[in-house]
């Protein structure tokens, strides 16, 4: 149990009684739960373990000066990736999602998109920061391949987060905001920067595999002024199974006008005629690359589907 952890469990309130509170950390069926007095190292009744970093709970003292998570309020939005068999909550009640890319080790624009449509399917905002500016070699390419992302109105931040944050700090302050990305993006460092209590950890990137090694293994939520902020586990894939063809493509916002104008009602927007998404790809109003996107989810989707028709 932490110091905070142990320092708050003595302020539990009576028997009996309920304390809100905002889950902070996970760990299977463990939980710290960060209420008014501090953290509550907490556990759940019976085999639900359902909940991720903030959600807003209600605890009950549980003997020895521990915890147990008696109800969830409802949430208002939930941001989780699936693949066919399995499902990875990540956090709840959001009001916006950063994603953190960085000149190096390279980034997948793919991911970028994946991580954009799980944030437009629960209608959170999201903006993307381009950290580690000081790498000067590698950022005309990371610029390119940001402006398709650009030019749909989600803003892109630059910084370096071993010279400060002062860039994001204006879209953080009274928010619940979470870093997503990759691994080796600099979320750690850039964590660290903007809450330097938490200590999180950071390591040096694995050049040779063009991949950051992972260093934070669970989400964890900080108190950030009068908001707070999520760190989350490196990223290498992030599946939206849970998604239907509509929501797909509702999830990309560029493709939101020309919605429900296609010839056929079941247009796939492959060859068939008639077919807006496709006139607007061709008209330069939609991006190829985004479009390509596009398809690779929903083929990914499909086979998802097909190998768990349970979906």
């Amino acid at each position: 149990m932490s110091q905070n952890a142990r320092r708050s469990s003595s302020a539990l309130a009576p028997a009996g009684a309920r304390l809100p509170g905002i889950v902070a950390a996970a760990f299977g069926r463990h939980f710290e739960v960060r209420t008014a007095d501090g953290l509550v190292r907490c556990h759940t009744r019976g085999k639900k373990n359902n909940y991720v970093c903030g959600d807003e709970v209600d605890i009950a003292p549980a003997g020895d000066g521990l915890g147990v998570i008696e109800a969830l309020h409802p949430r208002r939005n939930l941001l989780w990736r699936s693949d066919a068999f399995r499902q990875k909550l990540i956090a709840a009640n959001l009001s916006r999602v950063v994603v953190v890319v960085a000149p190096e080790p390279g980034f997948s624009d793919l991911l970028v998109s994946r991580c954009l449509a799980a944030a437009a399917s629960e209608n959170i905002p999201a903006l993307i920061v381009l950290n580690k500016t000081d790498l000067v070699a590698g950022l005309p390419v990371a610029r390119v391949r940001l402006q398709i992302f650009a030019a749909l109105g989600y803003p892109v931040l630059e910084l370096s987060a071993l010279a400060g944050a002062t860039a994001l700090e204006p879209w953080l302050q009274g928010e619940r905001v979470i870093l997503v990305g990759q691994s080796g993006m600099g979320k750690s460092t850039l964590i660290n920067t903007l809450v330097p209590e938490a200590a999180a950890s950071t390591a040096e990137i694995s050049t040779a595999l063009d991949s950051g090694r992972h260093t934070t293994t669970f989400a964890r939520l900080y108190p950030l002024g009068d908001g707070c902020l999520i760190d989350s586990p490196g990223l290498q894939t992030f599946g939206l199974a849970h998604l239907d063809t509509a929501a797909l493509e509702a999830a990309f916002v560029e493709f939101r006008p020309y919605l429900g104008q296609c010839r056929f009602r079941d247009c796939r927007h492959d060859a068939e005629p008639g077919c807006r998404l496709r006139a607007a790809v061709d008209a330069g109003n939609i991006a190829a690359r985004r479009f390509e996107h596009f398809h690779l989810i929903r083929t990914e989707i499909a086979a998802a589907r097909r190998a768990n028709p349970g979906w």
